[in-house]
């Protein structure tokens, strides 16, 4: 416990600082492995220098955001002013065998532990060589099916933010709930976790419709939400654009509908359930992580909408000193690898003769970074102390703020 608290200098010049959570009643120890077994890198001796590779696509497709990360990664280790640590960046190229081919260089230049890749592909690639080295990789996708082992996953996961709001929407008097969304794995996720959710909260998932991603007409999928299918005359189709018939005065059998969905498919979606009599204050709409998004607060249709994301004020911290020193605003992915780098700089500070072992990791009492509390489950995945957020014109605002520690996490 000493050592994390160490976490408590680390954004000393943020006024939302990656702090050491406050510590939860005893637990039983973790059961995983300890630290690398011999055969792996050679430990850093006491005072000597603490190598972390960084795993990023620093070219390709993906180039953009993996420099963007990458300057997020430093960023923090400025902050910490850590000299015993130095990161080890190496290009995966954005493809397996190039993130393959990049962890080999990084514990060939003795990494003692990996951050990132991004990509599902690149960490299935990665999970074997860091695995052979005994190595812990701390990755940031979302590929649940790659955690564990070695491999943690720090990457936002649909599935609590689902859980989050859909038990805040229970708890605020709603039991009636829908889904709208896309035909796709996503979708399907974020649909199979509302129906668990509801379910395990005395509520209801009473319709679930989908849509093609790829098509702009949602039509359909509305006035088959909306209970009304025959708007059409017999033997025609709706046109694509045009409004399903029921009005603002339209009763459904709902009072939240699950949308997870972003962008401009997302607000233009939202016009059209308004026009269908689908929407505040009748029906209250539930979003995702894709409306973690500031122009989101653009669209009147999602005004009194909710959604889970980090808590927000530590965030924009981080965002306005990112702004300030690279000359442009950071992509929501960047504050991954900050906390990522800086969760690193307190376990090397830590010391020991294996700082990024699996107990080290699995800290029960987790960590506050940038985007809130978070600890990591022996399955490797990462379970964070989400808000709940309003959609407002001026910005989202906070309606049901983060647990603070996770002895408060009910959800």
């Amino acid at each position: 416990m000493a050592a994390l608290m160490l976490l408590l200098a680390l954004v000393a010049c943020m006024r939302g600082p990656m702090v050491a959570a406050p510590a939860g009643p005893p637990q039983p120890p973790v059961t995983g492995p300890g630290g690398p077994p011999p055969g792996g890198s050679p430990p850093p001796g006491a005072g000597g220098p603490v190598k972390v590779a960084v795993l990023l696509p620093l070219s390709g497709a993906n180039a953009e955001l993996g420099k963007a990360m990458l300057e997020a990664a430093q960023m923090a280790l400025f902050t910490t002013g850590n000299d015993r640590l130095t990161l080890v960046p190496r290009d995966t190229t954005g493809t397996p065998d190039g993130a393959a081919g990049a962890a080999r260089a990084a514990l060939a230049d003795g990494a003692q532990l990996i951050l990132g890749p991004l990509l599902a592909a690149e960490v299935d690639a990665v999970k074997p060589v860091a695995g052979e080295a005994k190595i812990n990789v701390i990755a940031f996708s979302t590929a649940t099916q790659l955690a564990g082992d070695n491999v943690f996953l720090m990457g936002f996961l649909p599935r609590q933010e689902v859980v989050r709001e859909a038990a805040f929407a229970r708890e605020s008097g709603l039991s009636r709930f829908a889904v709208l969304a896309p035909n796709s794995e996503y979708g399907r996720l974020m649909t199979d976790a509302l129906r668990e959710t509801a379910s395990q909260a005395g509520a209801t998932v009473v319709k679930a419709e989908t849509f093609d991603s790829r098509s702009s007409d949602v039509g359909p999928a509305i006035q088959r939400l909306a209970g009304n299918t025959a708007s059409a005359a017999p033997g025609t189709s709706p046109e694509p654009d045009a409004a399903p018939a029921p009005g603002p005065t339209q009763r459904v059998s709902f009072d939240a509908l699950l949308l997870p969905e972003g962008g401009d498919q997302l607000k233009q979606i939202a016009r059209r359930l308004k026009t269908a009599g689908i929407g505040s204050p009748q029906v209250r709409l539930l979003g995702s992580g894709l409306w973690d998004d500031a122009s989101v607060s653009s669209e009147p249709a999602l005004v009194g909408g909710w959604f889970a994301a980090s808590p927000p004020d530590a965030r924009r911290e981080f965002q306005s000193r990112f702004q300030s020193t690279y000359g442009h605003a950071p992509p929501r992915l960047a504050s991954l690898a900050f906390d990522a780098a800086a969760l690193a700089a307190v376990l090397a500070k830590a010391g020991g003769p294996a700082p990024f072992s699996h107990d080290a990791i699995l800290n029960p009492s987790g960590f506050t970074g940038v985007d809130g509390l978070f600890r990591f489950t022996p399955q490797g995945l990462v379970q964070r102390g989400l808000a709940v957020l309003e959609v407002q014109p001026q910005g989202p605002v906070v309606v049901s703020p983060a647990p603070r520690d996770f002895r408060d996490l009910v959800y």
